[in-house]
């Protein structure tokens, strides 16, 4: 099922995408999620064509994970984790498919990154790993879009990958699948850049979600970025990039510079 959240003519509404059209769905599915009424429909409908596709859902944070593939831990010649290393996007980083990635003035360069994003579906905190997979929703794509300059001159991440605009999401949530070995790519201009599988992730979703919840508490919406592979690279105003996961579909940005 594909959850999908849109504007029609001024209306915001969440709905399920089906070949092509959107029946609209009655209630918030984050609102209800835990009382299993969440995809209950109102009898609308919409083609995809006449919608603008806005971002899936509106986390109050973006819990993102740094060193989860070996091979891009040995492509930056960092030491594999002991455990997940976490860092935090804010919520005003998050964009739709379709929408423009803006350069900062005075970035150097700004790279990026295809990610398994996990949508969060209701409260989860301090949650057994074994019971992890009932809190979440979805998956979605992810593009962890990051500053270098900024992040190897602050050391710490935050400022290099919170510009607004620089956590693309999208094009929705996917609630049936797998995400244990989903092939995830990213395209610049039409080549392939990056070109991995989930099965290589260090840490898995479910470990993710149980270590993430005995820190933070997880909200309805919010996001978990599983990582990144190997494969980084920069990214110029006039590129158009494209995070694909299998068995999801396709982000698809714009970059430009800041006026």
């Amino acid at each position: 099922m594909q959850i999908v959240r849109f504007n029609h003519k001024s209306e915001v509404k969440y709905g399920i995408l089906n070949n092509n059209l959107i029946s609209g769905l009655a209630v918030d599915p984050f609102k209800n999620f835990q009382r299993g009424d969440a995809f209950k429909k109102d009898g609308s409908s919409y083609p995809l064509s006449e919608v603008k596709l806005l971002p899936p859902c509106l986390p109050s944070k973006l819990v993102c994970l740094g060193l989860n593939y070996r091979i891009h831990a040995q492509e930056v010649n960092l030491a594999l984790p002991s455990e997940p290393l976490l860092f935090i996007k804010p919520s005003t980083a998050v964009i739709g498919t379709e929408e423009t990635i803006v350069l900062p003035r005075g970035s150097r360069r700004v790279d990026y990154e295809c990610e398994l994003a996990v949508v969060i579906g209701k409260t989860a905190k301090q949650v057994p790993e074994e019971q992890a997979r009932d809190y979440i929703l979805g998956y979605t794509c992810l593009n962890d879009v990051s500053e270098r300059h900024f992040q190897k001159k602050d050391v710490q991440w935050t400022r290099a990958k919170s510009f607004d605009t620089f956590a693309p999401i999208g094009p929705w949530i996917e609630t049936e699948l797998e995400p244990d070995d989903l092939k995830l790519e990213t395209y610049l201009n039409g080549e392939v850049k990056q070109s991995a599988r989930t099965s290589e992730l260090i840490f898995s979703v479910n470990h993710l979600i149980s270590f993430i919840s005995n820190v933070m508490t997880l909200l309805p919406g919010d996001i978990i970025a599983t990582g990144t592979p190997s494969g980084i690279g920069p990214m110029k105003a006039g590129d158009i990039v494209e995070i694909k996961i299998e068995k999801i579909g396709t982000l698809r940005n714009r970059v430009e510079q800041a006026i």
